[in-house]
């Protein structure tokens, strides 16, 4: 038995990205896992740990956005809260 329904997956590696995949007006966590990778495998230890560094500072700053989003949008849904227990008696 079959599973006409089952879902086509996709997998992207790294090999597959081009640097037009890219803006290069802004660097991000995900170009330098890809330039740490090819410092890796050309042996250039410092080059490595520099863009893994540089990865995982962007991914901090991609996480605390992330965050103060989060804190935003629950002051709005308090908002909406508050507005829709007046509602909630009528039905």
């Amino acid at each position: 038995m079959t599973n006409d329904h089952t879902p086509e997956v996709q997998v992207i590696t790294a090999g597959d990205l081009v640097s037009e995949d890219f803006d290069d007006e802004f660097e991000t966590a995900a170009k330098h896992h890809l330039a740490a990778a090819t410092a890796d495998v050309e042996g250039d230890n410092d080059a490595t740990a520099r863009h893994a560094f540089q990865a995982y500072r962007h991914q901090l700053n991609g996480v605390q956005y992330a965050e103060i989003a989060v804190m935003d949008n629950e002051s709005l849904e308090e908002e909406f809260d508050e507005a829709g227990d007046g509602d909630a008696g009528n039905s």
